[in-house]
């Protein structure tokens, strides 16, 4: 079974920057597609950032483009979300996701699109 462990949460002001990692179990991460989502009280799950297996193809939401940046590392089984410009609005749990090898699906903008997640690490920013 594959495990998702995300960290670097926690409290910023506006304007800071933070950078959330997602340590993945396993030997075959550098065959995952993964991706970023957060979710903020009494919303759904959005889709934030995502990546290709190789890193070389990266997909991010209107909302973060421009201001954060996802990155891989396949040799450290890490997947990071780095987060400059932050808004009150980006204040979210943030779910790192893993899309099977074998899955069917090839898109990246949906839940559906993963097999497996983490528990979640809370960003919160203050105005």
């Amino acid at each position: 079974q594959v495990q998702l462990v995300e960290s670097g949460g926690g409290l910023v002001q506006a304007g800071g920057s933070l950078r959330l990692s997602c340590a993945v179990s396993g030997r075959t991460f550098s065959t995952y597609p993964m991706g970023w989502f957060r979710q903020a009280p009494g919303k759904e799950r959005e889709f934030a950032a995502a990546i290709s297996t190789s890193g070389g193809n990266t997909y991010y939401a209107d909302s973060v483009k421009g201001r954060f940046t996802i990155s891989r590392d396949n040799t450290k089984n890490t997947l990071a979300l780095q987060m400059n410009s932050l808004k009150p609005e980006d204040t979210a749990v943030y779910y790192c996701a893993a899309r099977n090898t074998y899955s069917s699906s090839s898109g990246y903008y949906t839940k559906t699109d993963y097999d497996y997640w983490g528990q979640g690490t809370q960003v919160t920013v203050s105005s």
